[in-house]
């Protein structure tokens, strides 16, 4: 069951765009505007998970109840969440030996919530031939400031209680075949809209908003839910899970593993006149940084070149590869002892979706995470350009980016996929002179009328061809956006693709409906001229430059320091 957070009495109300405080070290935003919902109570909400083996829980997340199966449990205080804990839970599970019957114990310390609260979800990814689909996992890391020792961490004592900000967020994006990873970071100063979500607990509707809103704002409108609600609307991504993380894990689990290599191109310390800054304080080169100076790399903007959101990120980027690095050489980690208690610290901090509610299901993910080398992890950030301090996404580079991500095409250029073979259909085709095909006027669209007399042309067209049964239907005027050749029954499949050679179209063109009686051709919005459709442009496969693509092999990446914060 999703459990509300308290709210803090006497917290004070948030802005959408007052959203400096916590990833910002701790500094306010001077251009915070109003927002359009009005007050918003409480934060993320969550619930624990009694699932201890495979199968998900009955029901919902928000009717869950415990043993007794009564009240609601008490509330739990909101955690301060960070994505750097997010990833060292899921691969020290997958890491971890101590097997199954141990995690199942830890089953208690997950907390579950609901994955999409939108109205809207992205279609499924087709599988490749070998019957796999690629795995798309939100993880989201938030500002908010709950407890006093969270607040020491993240600074700014005027923001306690404040409702949370989705100040982080990154989609990771696992290959169908598991070769390869990919993360797409999108900055959270992004202006975008985000769309209806109901919270699950009380029912509130949030409305849709305009387009020029905070995308870190959505984790107030109902929970982690309406945040993944937020990117499926954006990309048109197939999201299966998200997964939240303790802020305060970070330090705790930084210290089991001995440390994080990072690396600046001379000494840094975060801290100008007016007291912004993380405080992290290194000298040139490369440091293990654990506990909370790994927590001050993560926070730091003020000192690396630039001083903004987006070389922040990059700072992450550097961090996450270099920890999974770490953690596929098991260096650090030498004893079950470090492991279990690396586990248990993970799996209290861990918020996720019901789909990976259980220790077993974060241990076959983690297997699966594993499959990966960093030589075949690519971190990248979502192309953008800049609206005053803020940014939008870059239309054609962030479109670009995503589609690459829908369509499972490796980020590092590697592992191209080979041509599919089109398939032959065993029933042969008549002769051409034989074939009876029918043929529609397909060519209206949204922005254009069907043009005239377009199935008899065609029809003309195909005759001449040799199909001298080919007739127009001059009944109807559809809407096709390519053209294809439709068939009702496998006996009339051969047909059906002699008839999409012949005019240069794919075999997988010839598609069964069960709305044709006999081989019909659509003449889509695609052709409404010429003798031939159009050939279809071979697609750029290549991952734009404005990604800022890094790989997760690069141990040589450092951070370029601000001269004015060298010491």
């Amino acid at each position: 069951m999703r459990q509300n957070s308290v709210r803090k009495e006497g917290a004070r109300q948030r802005a959408p765009h007052a959203s400096d405080h916590g990833w910002d070290e701790g500094e306010q935003d001077a251009s915070s505007v109003g927002t359009q919902d009005g007050p918003r109570d409480g934060g993320a909400r969550r619930g624990k998970s009694p699932d201890s083996g495979d199968d998900p829980p009955e029901g919902s997340a928000r009717h869950r109840r415990g043993a007794g199966g009564g009240a609601r449990p008490p509330r739990r205080k909101r955690r301060v969440l960070r994505w750097s804990a997010t990833i060292l839970s899921v691969l020290i599970l997958g890491t971890a030996g101590a097997g199954y019957l141990y995690y199942q114990h830890l089953s208690g310390n997950l907390e579950t919530d609901d994955l999409n609260l939108g109205e809207h979800r992205a279609p499924e990814p087709t599988p490749n031939a070998a019957g796999q689909t690629p795995l798309n996992i939100l993880l989201i890391g938030s500002d908010a400031r709950d407890s006093k020792a969270n607040q020491k961490l993240g600074g700014a004592k005027e923001t306690f209680g404040s409702p949370p900000l989705a100040d982080v967020q990154m989609l990771l994006h696992l290959s169908a075949d598991r070769s390869n990873m990919s993360v797409v970071s999108m900055p959270r100063d992004t202006l975008l809209q985000i769309p209806k979500c109901t919270d699950p607990d009380d029912g509130k509707v949030y409305p849709q908003t305009g387009p020029k809103y905070m995308t870190n704002e959505s984790l107030g409108r109902g929970g982690p839910g309406c945040t993944v609600a937020t990117w499926e609307k954006l990309t048109n991504i197939h999201i299966n899970h998200f997964m939240m993380v303790d802020f305060s894990g970070v330090v705790s689990m930084a210290d089991a593993i001995g440390g994080v290599p990072v690396c600046v191109d001379k000494n840094i310390h975060s801290r100008d006149s007016e007291g912004h800054g993380s405080g992290l304080k290194l000298k040139k080169g490369t440091t293990e940084v654990k506990g909370e100076q790994a927590l001050q790399w993560l926070r730091t903007r003020y000192g690396f070149e630039g001083g903004t959101d987006i070389s922040r990120a990059k700072a992450q980027h550097m961090y996450m590869n270099a920890l999974v690095r770490k953690l596929r050489e098991n260096t650090g980690l030498t004893s079950p002892n470090q492991l279990r208690k690396l586990a248990e610290k993970a799996t209290s901090a861990l918020t996720v979706d019901d789909g990976l509610g259980s220790p077993k299901r974060l241990y076959d993910l983690g297997n699966e995470l594993k499959k990966v080398s960093p030589s075949r992890t690519t971190m990248t950030t979502m192309p953008f350009d800049y609206v005053g301090a803020r940014v939008v996404p870059k239309p054609e580079d962030a479109e670009q980016l995503f589609r690459l991500v829908r369509d499972d095409v490796a980020l590092d250029g590697k592992g191209k996929k080979k041509p599919v073979k089109e398939k032959v259909s065993d029933d042969p085709a008549a002769a051409d002179d034989e074939i009876a095909v029918q043929v529609q006027n397909g060519t209206r669209s949204d922005v254009e009328p069907p043009v005239s007399g377009r199935a008899t042309t065609v029809a003309q067209l195909m005759a001449g061809k040799g199909f001298k049964k080919a007739t127009p239907d001059t009944t109807t005027a559809l809407a096709e956006e390519k053209t294809v050749v439709r068939y009702p029954s496998a006996d009339l499949e051969g047909d059906a693709q002699r008839v999409a050679k012949s005019l240069g179209l794919p075999l997988s063109a010839a598609k069964k409906s069960t709305d044709v009686s006999g081989v019909t051709l659509v003449v889509g919005a695609d052709w409404r001229e010429g003798d031939a459709p159009p050939k279809g442009k071979k697609k750029d496969d290549t991952t734009p430059d404005s990604a800022d693509a890094l790989s997760g092999s690069d141990k040589k990446a450092c951070m370029k320091v601000d001269p004015n914060f060298s010491w």
